[in-house]
């Protein structure tokens, strides 16, 4: 109680349109916190984003004030499943998730925590529509750079591991928040649940699959699969750079990760969870990582690389923008409606792959 009043005190000062809210003895205690990155326009009725489809289909009709983070907070009429933009970014979303997890009227420490966004996907291991299950979030931010063109000529990059000498340089140090493991069982276990989730496929995603011809993986209709994440808060594309985000992700998670798709947020919010968990906030081996991919992050062999990002940009753009936010919804919302309907089970058991 005591933490609970002086969190109040804290907010009210800054905040004063919060107290209103904080000081009603209602303590919401969501079983899954949805958190989605942006939203295009309005919450429900328009061009839909990240979160709209969340709002509309699971009726997060009760909209509460949320000024010390990017945009309003929402949840169902129970106070089950409470959802949250975060804003673009790592910037954005270690400060919303981490004002979230200091909000006085919410109590978190057993939610379950579903990100749920879209992303870029590489050509060599998956599809446009695709849904993917991270274990490794790893950070593509936090290093030292030299422009390529002035790096040794052994060097495949210029980018050097924060503290390092060298590219890939031994051994590796994930201390400053470089990289995160989620708990692999509980991967597994959304994984084995939604990996029979019918995904949409359209005419212009197989057009545009068609031109990644010797990629075979690339050429599958979308499916659901597992593969590990980078976030950075540079878009960057094209295919050296994918070449890049495979070796960086297989260096931070010493060989145990895949690099899959590319974002912007993932490790921002892991790193405000990890602290919230370390205040017994939150509880970080509740938390996973749906990315589902909107568009290839490299141009199509002998295609061209600023002619492949020019193409691809937020919405109709996106090779498969509605299709990947669709998949996103559909999968996603599989692990909350088996987490929020057996609660009785999994408020104080994780759950596992049979």
């Amino acid at each position: 109680m005591f933490l609970r009043a002086t969190l109040l005190l804290v907010l009210s000062s800054l905040f004063p349109t919060v107290p209103a809210f904080a000081a009603s003895p209602e303590i919401i205690r969501p079983k899954v916190v949805v958190v989605a990155m942006f939203e295009a326009g309005e919450d429900t009725g328009d061009r839909p984003g990240e979160f709209q489809f969340w709002v509309e289909r699971e009726k997060l009709t009760r909209v509460l004030p949320f000024p010390q983070g990017y945009r309003d907070v929402r949840t169902n009429a129970d106070g089950s499943v409470l959802g949250v933009v975060t804003g673009v970014g790592t910037a954005r979303s270690a400060a919303t998730i981490m004002a979230l997890g200091l909000d006085p009227r919410f109590d978190l420490s057993k939610s379950y925590f579903l990100v749920a966004g879209i992303a870029g996907i590489d050509p060599h291991d998956g599809s446009l529509g695709s849904a993917v299950w991270a274990e490794w979030v790893v950070d593509g931010d936090l290093s030292h750079e030299i422009d390529s063109r002035e790096m040794p000529k052994d060097w495949k990059t210029g980018y050097i591991p924060l503290r390092k000498k060298k590219p890939y340089e031994q051994p590796v140090d994930r201390s400053e928040g470089e990289a995160y493991r989620l708990k692999p069982s509980l991967v597994e276990w959304a994984y084995q649940l939604t990996k029979d989730t019918p995904l949409a496929d359209t005419e212009p995603m197989r057009k545009r699959r068609a031109l990644y011809q010797g990629f075979p993986h690339a050429q599958r209709p979308p499916l659901v699969m597992k593969g590990d994440t980078i976030s950075s808060m540079t878009y960057w594309h094209g295919a050296l750079l994918n070449q890049w985000a495979n070796d960086w992700v297989k260096y931070y998670s010493e060989g145990a990760g895949n690099y899959v798709t590319t974002a912007m947020e993932d490790t921002g919010t892991l790193q405000s969870l990890t602290w919230l968990a370390r205040a017994k906030r939150v509880d970080v081996d509740r938390v996973l990582v749906l990315r589902t991919a909107s568009n290839f992050d490299m141009q199509w062999p002998g295609g061209d690389a600023a002619e492949s990002l020019s193409g691809e940009k937020l919405g109709p753009g996106y090779s498969a923008y509605l299709p990947s936010l669709e998949a996103a919804h559909a999968v996603g919302s599989r692990v909350v409606h088996e987490l929020v309907k057996n609660w009785s089970r999994y408020e104080s058991t994780l759950p596992t792959a049979k």
